[in-house]
């Protein structure tokens, strides 16, 4: 390596080490910032919406599944011979 080049790296890499260094620091400062919030927010008078919020996930979740067996029973409905072959609009004849 030519001598003049070294005597150039010297200086940045002194340089460049202090200046990572904060770098690092503030990254690592924001993230225990990030943490110690949302510690907070979960600690805070939030825990009833949460709760509240759970519980309609849950409410969501039974609907969700009310749904799915409607359409389940729609599909099986609309597979039978007897309903694929009818014209669109003719009403079902009922058993006597």
């Amino acid at each position: 390596m030519d001598r003049h080049a070294l005597v150039l790296l010297i200086p940045i890499m002194a340089l460049s080490i202090p200046v990572l260094g904060l770098a690092l620091a503030g990254f690592q400062r924001y993230a225990k910032l990030r943490l110690e919030e949302t510690r907070l927010r979960l600690e805070g008078g939030s825990r009833e919406e949460f709760e509240s919020l759970r519980g309609e996930v849950d409410d969501l979740r039974r609907e969700l599944s009310d749904v799915h067996e409607r359409l389940d029973f729609a599909e099986r409905l609309l597979a039978r011979p007897e309903v694929r072959n009818r014209p669109a609009g003719a009403v079902p004849e009922q058993p006597r």
